[in-house]
């Protein structure tokens, strides 16, 4: 990855975070941390911008820079225009970085930096805020003395990378002194390379992340130590010479040979034994060492997306393989083999399981965007909305995280824009002015639960109801109740809107939503009441790449269920089944259930006692019966094919031990087909797995 895309990689990270530490700043202004979180973004990108030849986002981003600093010093307070036109600075960085610059872009840049300069006011007797004292006391706590070993790599310059950014980039931390030494080699080189090595006494307020940051594009590439030291007044002239080079460390050690050792004056004053010293000594070693490793900075390493998904490929082959040999194992009853096919089997679910925390992120990288879109449409709308969230640290794979972030963009417009009421509707319900929405994630039963809750008007369901008389969807005498009736937004052109408005009302997107979240297998829930509000449930499966099965038996036909899906599994006399879908009656409940058998037409005659997997899909449950139960399979989830990619009831396929194919079945979608037929069809009918 050459430094450009390094550099656009890394400036929409900063970019990302200094804009939710503005969006947090309005709900907590005076927060010095936050304030510092966002002059930080800003300073990274102006120095890596020069680095890099972006010279004019490094130019626009000083100016916002410098408007910043005079907040961050106390000179005035933030506003809510201030912050407004930083979001749309943020904005103009991101275009320049994406387009390299146009002339019309920095016709523009112009633009608002005439703004700013407008809102800034000129001068200021007295700090307006409390920021400056509670920054300058945190900088004062971080005062620490650094030593920088940097040896750039010799193609440094033949590659067109500059040198002194990286270390005006330090100086610009603290006080410093820079000096460098020649260590070119004895023999022939090419006198275009780098030959240097530097080193720096830094001073300076700020933690180690700051200094990090300044070799973010170089720290694969030069040979950089950092370490912190005690007062420099302090440091012994030897260690100085030779850490300079000036003089060797054998050298240093000839001439403080012939002077005793503080060890071998206090024993031979009869101070302390040598047992003593060297106990001392093993102790401050271990200290040392604590120290070192707590100084430390985590190491982290970044790879193209593609390498992780070839990655879970090859693991996903090594699977098959490891479930071939258990399965060989079996059948030639070698106990040796079985032994190896174990050992094997615990190694693979480790490979699996670390390659998988590897592709996990956070939800809460994505909570920025929500945020800011929040603030936005509540400006347009004229509606005072807050958004609250929680379970940031909740991680998912990387793939359903990327495709679920549009699906929840629109749910949460439609929370906003038909949910939430306008604020003096709300007063005269009684309700607070501002309206509120939840978004958040939890772990649940082996899935990631995502929830969008607002405090709103709820769904109107007589309007419903009868939108979907008008369009055909229900007849006047249907009887259904209210969830059922909510679940109709979700059918293709819904929309109970009275009129189109610019962020929602067009009867697309509910259905669209829908559709992606159950590509991504998984199943959406909703639930609302009037004048309460509406709970929008949205799960999801942790991984689209391999999953825990239970593996079920139909005749000769095996089929694997997604065991997060699974509740438990229970005997069934076959007398008192009758074909199609059917109620049974499960735990003081009735519940639907349907044989695998009859849905997928496979003939032969069951077993006298069958198995019935009951299941849970969001908050019902669903009966599947099958012939046996052979047990939990770790799953490689295969795609079909173009032909069977659109049969429903299903994920996909998984290859077995033996060779044989084993079909996946999506519980969700294989309850709605039979929850349907069940309500349609008349006794005798049978289940049968519908096309799109």
């Amino acid at each position: 990855m050459d430094l450009v895309q390094i550099f656009v990689d890394e400036s929409f990270e900063h970019l990302q975070a200094l804009e939710e530490a503005l969006l947090e700043l309005e709900d907590s202004p005076g927060n010095a941390e936050l304030i510092n979180t966002a002059f930080r973004a800003m300073h990274t990108i102006k120095g890596s911008a020069g680095m890099v030849g972006f010279d004019h986002v490094s130019y626009f981003t000083h100016h916002l820079e410098t408007f910043f600093d005079r907040v961050r010093n106390g000179e005035f307070a933030l506003t809510a225009a201030m912050s407004s036109l930083i979001l749309e600075c943020r904005d103009h960085i991101k275009s320049l970085i994406e387009q390299q610059s146009p002339p019309e872009l920095m016709v523009q840049s112009e633009a608002l930096l005439a703004r700013l300069h407008q809102l800034a006011p000129v001068t200021q007797s007295a700090p307006a805020t409390a920021p400056a004292k509670s920054t300058v006391s945190e900088a004062d706590s971080l005062a620490g003395y650094w030593r920088i070993e940097m040896t750039p790599h010799t193609t440094t310059f033949t590659e067109g990378f500059d040198v002194l950014p990286v270390i005006r980039e330090l100086q610009g931390l603290g006080e410093s002194l820079v000096s460098y030494r020649w260590h070119a080699p004895d023999t022939p080189f090419n006198p275009l390379s780098c030959m240097l090595h530097f080193t720096l006494l830094l001073s300076c307020n700020v933690p180690r992340s700051s200094i990090d940051e300044a070799f973010m594009f170089v720290e694969g590439d030069w040979q950089i130590q950092i370490e912190k030291i005690s007062v420099l007044e302090d440091a012994r002239l030897g260690d100085l010479l030779v850490e300079n080079g000036v003089v060797s460390t054998e050298q240093m050690e000839m001439m403080l040979d012939s002077k005793p050792r503080t060890g071998e004056v206090l024993r031979d004053k009869g101070i302390a034994t040598d047992h003593q010293i060297n106990q001392a000594l093993q102790q401050q070693e271990f200290i040392r060492k604590q120290t070192q490793s707590q100084d430390a900075p985590q190491q982290t390493l970044k790879v193209p997306a593609s390498k992780l998904d070839s990655l879970m490929n090859l693991v996903g082959e090594l699977v098959i393989v490891q479930s071939a040999i258990s399965q060989h194992a079996v059948e030639t009853n070698d106990d040796k083999l079985k032994t190896i096919a174990e050992e094997l089997a615990m190694l693979t679910a480790g490979v699996r399981d670390h390659t998988f925390d590897i592709r996990m992120l956070p939800i809460g990288s994505t909570f920025g965007r929500f945020r800011r879109l929040i603030r936005d449409l509540s400006v347009d709308l004229k509606k005072e909305v807050r958004l609250h969230t929680f379970g940031a640290e909740t991680e998912m794979d990387k793939m359903v995280l990327e495709r679920i972030g549009d699906p929840l963009v629109h749910l949460l417009r439609n929370s906003l824009d038909h949910g939430i009421e306008m604020p003096e509707v709300r007063a005269e319900k009684g309700k607070p002015r501002e309206g509120s929405i939840t978004l958040g994630a939890v772990h649940e039963d082996g899935q990631i639960k995502i929830v969008i809750k607002d405090d709103g008007g709820g769904l109107n369901t007589d309007r419903i109801r009868q939108k979907a008389i008008e369009r055909g969807l229900i007849n006047e005498h249907s009887q259904l109740n209210d969830d059922h009736i909510h679940q109709l937004i979700f059918e293709p052109g819904f929309s109970t809107a009275e009129k189109v408005s610019d962020v929602s009302g067009r009867g697309v997107g509910m259905d669209v939503v829908k559709t992606s979240i159950e590509s991504l297998q998984g199943t959406i829930h909703i639930s609302s009441h009037a004048g309460q509000g509406t709970q929008i449930n949205i799960y999801l499966p942790l991984t689209l790449a391999i999953i825990d099965g239970l593996m079920v038996k139909v005749g000769d036909e095996h089929f694997i269920l997604p065991l997060s899906a699974v509740e438990e599994c229970v005997e069934s006399p076959r007398e008192y089944h009758r074909q199609g879908p059917r109620l049974i009656k499960h735990r003081g409940e009735r519940i639907s259930a349907a044989r695998l058998r009859e849905a997928f037409s496979i003939t032969g005659e069951g077993p006298a006692i069958e198995q019935t997997i009951v299941t849970r899909i969001a908050d019902e449950r669903f009966g599947i019966t099958v012939d046996e139960v052979v047990g939990q399979h770790q799953t490689v989830i295969k795609n079909l094919g173009k032909m069977y990619r659109q049969v429903r009831g299903l994920l996909g396929a998984t290859i077995l031990g033996n060779g044989n194919v084993a079909l996946i079945l999506d519980v969700a979608d294989f309850y709605e087909q039979c929850k349907y037929q069940l309500a349609q069809s008349t006794l005798g009918a049978n289940v049968n797995v519908k096309p799109h």
